[in-house]
């Protein structure tokens, strides 16, 4: 109980933020501390920098912030998400929230009200908006960025500097991260750049988290527990095993009783069914341990009172075939009424699919499984499936879900128990172990806040295992966040034609890449930054009917800094004061002509004019000093802004620079193959090109196959015009990374032509069954790569010229049908 000073300032607290008070008050939890703390700040005007563990609830932060817009008649706030699905399942809930006239969805390929005064959007669409200058952002007041450790990623990343960086100056910004080790860094980033951000860091997790590994039938706690509060000490009897390879082990009773007394059903894993009654755990002499199957481990799970749980499987292949396990074994993990209710549910979110679709689809097996209570969840699925499988999740029907890692991602489907079969995974070139982040993100999912006093933690012994490794990987729950900002192409053009090309390296010079780099540069930056708009108010103060008085007053200074030296240097040879007597004389006359040299108001001028060619020198020795440090980004902007000089998008050097009308059209073009993209409409390689024929060259520039030679062969691309167009595109990219390498810069990957002939046979509306044969993937990749190229046609449709932007669009319609329609995110 708090001791009444302590009250006291509980209640001074609250009654300093009336507005954070009254929405902490009307949730259905108490907010933790650090959650109170951050709508605090927002209360006072402040950004945040919420740094907490997955399902920590740091999204309530985010939704205090559209609280405080929404009491403001002609205030908006938006909400960014890295992944569509994550943007549809916020829209979802405001909607229920603040009704559907008040909430948008914008996600690249999906528009839905997005005039309204809250607006759920992807990083990417927020970005295009800024450069766009969208009449949207006016009465913008907060943007919640979820998710914003997602600025590592190395593909997508800057998309997050370049919001942060461009935002206007009032808004304020509720960044919303998992725990990262340099919190603080990023904070000060965000201080330096945004102005005054409170950084709020909270490494408690809302519900415990017990680990356990499971050594054949039997989950051991992973550290010792004896004392009844976890340790840093490795259970020993895990060390054991490991020393005798197998050959021996004794169950650590004391320490698996002291952590089963926690939930229910927990000792009919110590002494399970066995044919001659119930069997203790005990000694076992064999030559190794052999893991158990999966259906075993859900069924040891259910009697545990362990599920709903996770399993991530880090293998597309892996999953499914965990859910054919344990539909053989004849496994039922529902009751009859959940049954009709998972199928009620099923039917009506496929209602408007085909029959032919679904049955291709593997439709009456998939809802088969799901009646049983498990599922799988990963990219191959289809998307509208996958929207099932996590709402039968979050209202608890499904049991048991077998997942890649792309669920750890932010989606809101916490379990009781998170089993990790394997603490490796194959990052497409070899197999590495998982990292300290990518377990703390795993296993965050473990333990529903209001439902579970505890989550679980479940590591499946395998040959080799290392119990310290795995300890270190469950202790350490923090990982650097690392920018990975590079300047495209799009970024340099749209930043050259709003602000200059000087004013663009320092923008640039802003970058937490270069705040990584140099610390001390971002803010040498903004204090450069301060001086220009301090020495544009000195300069309209100076200024002078009569004519130029800066002009006027550098002949002033200039003449006054020779006198000195003159008066200085009395050694000097006679040619060389004779020299300066003339260089004085010439200035005098020269300022005594001036048209400022008669006005009245000379003298007051002069006072701004000393004030600003003071600050003028300071400004140019901090340049000087930015010069002269890294200025790694900033040197990667010149060599793009090179390349885009070459190829005619820019003209002249250095403050001259301009964007030329070609140029113009890049500034709408955002992805990979920007300036290919640009360059092939310049060039009309794609004019002649039909709808289905244009689906599939826009699809060839998405598309990344996730190994070489994927695809078919020349003889089986699509003929016709398409191949005279294919070919122009690839001897284009050609040229242009062979420009890009000349000029010091990383290139890009060939064309892939992979998907080309699916896609176009899609579009000239081929069934699912031959298109995804033809395709040679699963109907979720194949919608994946479809929405990419919608976006892609989308664009085209508004930079083409006339036809081929008809085209475009034509060709926009003829890849949105079928499942790809059905498939929201």
């Amino acid at each position: 109980m708090s001791s009444p000073s302590e009250r006291y300032e509980q209640a001074r607290a609250a009654a300093a933020h009336p507005l954070a008070t009254a929405f902490a008050d009307s949730q259905r939890f108490s907010l933790d501390p650090f959650q109170i703390e951050a709508c605090r700040a927002l209360e006072e005007g402040r950004s945040v920098l919420v740094a907490a563990p997955t399902g920590a609830g740091k999204t309530i932060v985010g939704e205090f912030a559209i609280h405080l817009a929404m009491r403001e008649s002609d205030e908006k706030a938006f909400y960014t998400t890295p992944i569509k699905a994550l943007s549809n399942q916020k829209f979802r809930e405001l909607v229920d929230v603040y009704g559907p006239d008040d909430v948008g969805l914008l996600t690249g390929d999906t528009n839905i009200n997005g005039n309204a005064r809250i607006v759920v959007m992807t990083t990417e669409v927020l970005r295009n908006m800024l450069y766009a200058d969208s009449p949207a952002l006016r009465g913008l007041r907060f943007v919640v960025m979820d998710e914003v450790h997602y600025l590592a990623d190395r593909f997508r990343g800057a998309v997050w500097e370049e919001v942060i960086i461009h935002l206007p100056s009032a808004v304020r910004l509720v960044s919303l991260s998992a725990t990262v080790s340099n919190a603080e860094e990023f904070g000060d980033w965000l201080d330096t750049v945004r102005g005054d951000t409170e950084v709020i860091v909270s490494e408690t997790r809302p519900v415990p988290l017990e680990q356990h590994v499971l050594v054949r039938s039997d989950l051991l706690p992973l550290f010792d527990d004896r004392a009844g509060v976890a340790t840093a000490r490795v259970n020993q009897e895990l060390m054991r095993i490991r020393s005798f390879k197998g050959q021996t082990y004794e169950s650590n009773r004391r320490a698996q009783a002291s952590s089963s007394a926690r939930h229910a059903g927990y000792e009919a894993v110590r002494r399970r069914p066995h044919k001659g009654g119930t069997r203790p755990v005990r000694s076992a002499n064999v030559s190794r341990i052999e893991r158990l199957d999966r259906p075993d481990v859900v069924e040891l799970l259910n009697r545990a009172n362990l599920l709903p749980a996770i399993f991530f499987i880090f293998s597309r292949m892996g999953c499914d075939a965990a859910v054919q396990q344990v539909r053989r074994a004849g496994l039922r993990l529902t009751t009859p009424e959940e049954r009709a209710e998972i199928r009620a549910i099923v039917d009506e979110r496929t209602r408007m699919m085909l029959d032919e679709d679904l049955a291709v689809l593997g439709y009456w097996e998939w809802r088969e499984n799901l009646e049983r209570g498990v599922a799988a969840h990963h990219a191959g699925l289809l998307p509208a499936f996958k929207e099932v499988v996590e709402e039968l999740f979050q209202r608890k029907l499904l049991k048991a879900v077998f997942a890649t890692e792309t669920l750890a991602l932010g989606i809101n489907m916490p379990a009781r128990t998170v089993v990790l079969e394997k603490l490796e995974k194959f990052n497409g070139e070899a197999r590495v172990a998982i990292t300290p982040g990518e377990y703390t993100q795993l296993t965050g999912r473990a333990g529903r806040r209001g439902i579970d006093v505890e989550g679980h933690a479940v590591i499946q012994w395998t040959e080799g295992l290392d119990p310290q490794a795995v300890a270190a990987l469950a202790s350490r729950r923090t990982y650097p966040l690392n920018s990975s900002f590079r300047p495209t192409y799009n970024m340099a053009v749209n930043l050259i034609e709003q602000f200059g090309r000087p004013r663009a390296r320092q923008i640039l010079e802003s970058s937490f890449a270069q705040f990584q780099a140099d610390r001390a540069v971002v803010g040498l930056a903004r204090q450069v930054r301060e001086q220009e708009e301090s020495l544009a108010g000195y300069a309209k103060a100076m200024s002078c009917d009569r004519g130029d008085f800066a002009e006027y007053s550098g002949i002033r200074r200039e003449l006054g800094d020779l006198e000195k030296i003159n008066r200085k240097d009395a050694n000097a040879s006679r040619s060389t004061r004779d020299a300066r007597h003339k260089q004085i004389a010439t200035l005098r006359r020269r300022m005594q002509r001036h048209p400022c040299h008669s006005c009245p108001d000379r003298e007051d001028h002069a006072r701004w004019a000393e004030r600003y060619w003071k600050l003028r020198r300071t400004a140019d020795r901090l340049r000087q000093q930015i010069e002269t440090r890294t200025g790694t980004v900033a040197r990667v902007f010149d060599r793009v802004v090179e390349v885009l000089g070459e190829v005619g998008y820019v003209e002249g050097t250095g403050a001259a620079t301009r964007v030329t009308a070609s140029g113009a059209t890049m500034r709408r073009i955002y992805g990979e193959r920007d300036l290919l993209v640009a360059e092939s409409l310049r060039l009309g390689l794609w004019d002649r090109l039909d709808a289905a024929s244009l689906a599939a060259i826009a699809c060839c520039l998405v598309y990344e196959p996730r190994r070489d030679g994927d695809g078919p062969g020349a003889n089986g691309l699509p003929r016709g015009a398409f191949r005279a167009a294919l070919t122009a595109t690839q001897d284009l990219w050609q040229e242009l990374d062979d420009l890009e390498r000349e000029h010091r810069l990383p290139g890009s990957n060939p064309v892939a032509t992979g998907l080309a002939t699916a896609m176009h046979a899609w579009a000239l509306g081929m069934p699912l069954d031959r298109v995804l044969i033809e395709a040679d993937m699963a109907a979720g990749d194949f919608v994946r790569w479809a929405k990419q190229t919608i976006d892609l046609l989308d664009q085209l449709s508004l930079v083409a010229q006339p036809a081929l932007a008809s085209t475009a669009r034509t060709a926009l319609d003829e890849v949105r049908h079928g499942i790809v329609a059905y498939s929201s995110v």
